[in-house]
């Protein structure tokens, strides 16, 4: 059995960084399940998912993470799950879709997409978003084994949502997105 816990650090960017972090949960002997890692605005954020012997504590990972020499103190979240024998990595649903959304930027863009899908039970499982030359856009991974309404009846509604906030929305199966977007190194 295994200790599976959710690792959230923060810190002004450098390079170097994930390496320290990871390298910290490998002495520990921790088996790294899942990592997501974005810098904004010069700080890097990173949500990782790792699994560990019982006897390793939240208290020794923050220790270990805080012996790392850097100029940055790391902002550290752990939250400890369920005990499982698992690695507590899941597959995305079967019903995963993409959405695309991009248009001139103002404000409300996100909450305006998050209220959408809160309004008829869609789960939002990852999120990204950039803005550039005052074109916002953002892609959204969604479950949709929820929602409230037939792929039929949400795409006519996202229709309707396009053409009202003056943005070009698009969903795909999550299959096909990753299809024709994949990218096929010679």
């Amino acid at each position: 059995m295994k200790k599976h816990m959710i690792i959230s650090v923060m810190s002004k960017d450098r390079p170097g960084i994930i390496a320290s972090i990871t390298g910290a949960i490998y002495h520990l002997g921790g088996d790294l399940a899942d990592l997501n890692q974005t810098v904004l605005c010069g700080y890097l954020t990173m949500i990782l998912s790792a699994s560990f012997d019982l006897h390793v504590t939240k208290e020794d990972l923050v220790a270990a993470i805080s012996h790392i020499k850097t100029d940055s103190k790391f902002e550290v979240s752990i939250k400890e799950l369920s005990v499982s024998g698992d690695n507590g990595a899941e597959l995305p649903p079967t019903e995963t879709y993409i959405l695309t959304v991009q248009g001139p930027n103002k404000a409300g863009i996100v909450h305006g997409i998050s209220q959408f899908c809160f309004d008829r039970n869609i789960n939002i499982l990852d999120l990204a978003t950039t803005l550039k030359n005052n074109q916002y856009t953002m892609a959204l991974q969604l479950d949709l084994r929820k929602c409230s309404l037939g792929l039929e009846n949400l795409q006519k509604e996202l229709d309707d949502y396009s053409r009202q906030s003056d943005l070009t929305v698009m969903i795909q199966h999550n299959d096909i997105f990753q299809v024709t977007h994949e990218i096929s190194m010679p």
